[in-house]
């Protein structure tokens, strides 16, 4: 039921055994590769957004959302294991856990409008700008975290090279998300890619065809921006209803595979116990048999002891009665 995946770091979590998704002629595949750790990612589901061109509705992008394995862990230790699709569809919590968890996630999105990457970041901005107004999030939560004095210096794993610690307030984040994304232009077929670390990295990578490449080409250090993002596809009010959709119906069945893995496990563990407790009993048995005997053989051999003649004693006393 999962694969096995290890990477240099250790053993990761087992990686849950999914399909791949098609929509609108863009191929999903179950599992990718994340620019921004190298760790392979599983598909947790897929959807359109479009827009509202005189009253037909245009589809603008095709999304897909792929999570760390460590996630359906997370999330069944919440006991969002037990909720139906339709449960998890409508629970604004369980999306939110799925935002701000500990784990990596990557958001790989296709273009099917031709976009310049003003008009796409702008965008994006705008809805961020109204998760945060919803979540209470405003200008006094904007902290910019330095780092300490001893760690001016630190390798960067997007770049691959050692340069200044840089961590975004929320506006810098923003101002520095626009000018990543000004000088582009994105015809249909083109990729975007947002890769959220654990601690909430906003990894920012582009292609031209289908391949993810190994490493993305900007990190943006802000927390609120890179949980913004996926919450702007997926949350309540997120662009893409029908990704929403497919992330509750693949995590419903994943998590509900997963609780009959575990099961399964706890069953097998229970049936070699109970065998293991059996042939403790039949060992035992056996060797109260063992004493049994020994001490009978012990006995006999005491009486032997006490008599000189031993087993020959009966003929002996024959002998002296008829003499």
């Amino acid at each position: 039921m999962f694969d096995q995946i290890i990477i240099s770091s250790g053993v990761q979590s087992p990686l849950p055994s999914v399909t791949n998704l098609q929509v609108d002629s863009v191929n999903f595949p179950p599992s990718v590769i994340s620019p921004a750790s190298s760790n392979r990612l599983f598909l947790a589901g897929a959807g359109v957004q479009g827009l509202d061109i005189q009253g037909e509705f245009v589809i603008s992008t095709v999304i897909g959302v792929y999570l760390d394995p460590n996630a359906v862990g997370s999330l069944t230790s919440f006991g969002w294991g037990c909720k139906t699709t339709e449960e998890l569809t409508e629970s604004v919590n369980f999306f939110r856990h799925i935002v701000t968890g500990s784990f990596e996630k990557f958001i790989k999105v296709t273009m099917k409008l031709p976009l310049t990457g003003q008009q796409y970041s702008e965008k994006v901005t705008e809805n961020c700008e109204a998760i945060w107004e919803s979540l209470g999030i405003n200008s006094n939560s904007d902290i910019s975290c330095g780092p300490p004095p001893s760690a001016k210096l630190r390798f960067n794993k997007i770049t691959k090279t050692f340069g200044p610690s840089r961590h975004y307030s929320r506006g810098q984040a923003v101002k520095r998300f626009l000018e990543i994304f000004k000088p582009k232009k994105f015809p249909p077929g083109a990729f975007i890619l947002f890769a959220i670390s654990p601690k909430g990295s906003l990894t920012v990578a582009f292609s031209s065809d289908d391949g993810i490449p190994k490493r993305g080409n900007t990190a943006i250090e802000n927390k609120f921006l890179a949980e913004a993002v996926l919450e702007s596809i997926i949350g309540k009010n997120g662009v893409s209803p029908g990704a929403r959709l497919s992330v509750a119906e693949r995590l419903a069945q994943v998590m509900k595979n997963e609780g009959r893995a575990e099961t399964l496990i706890l069953a097998d563990k229970k049936f070699m116990k109970n065998n293991e407790v059996k042939e403790d009993a039949t060992k035992a048995k056996t060797d109260q048999e063992e004493a049994n005997d020994l001490s009978l053989g012990d006995k006999l051999a005491e009486e032997n002891k006490t008599d000189p003649l031993g087993d020959f004693s009966w003929f002996v006393r024959a002998l002296c009665f008829y003499a």
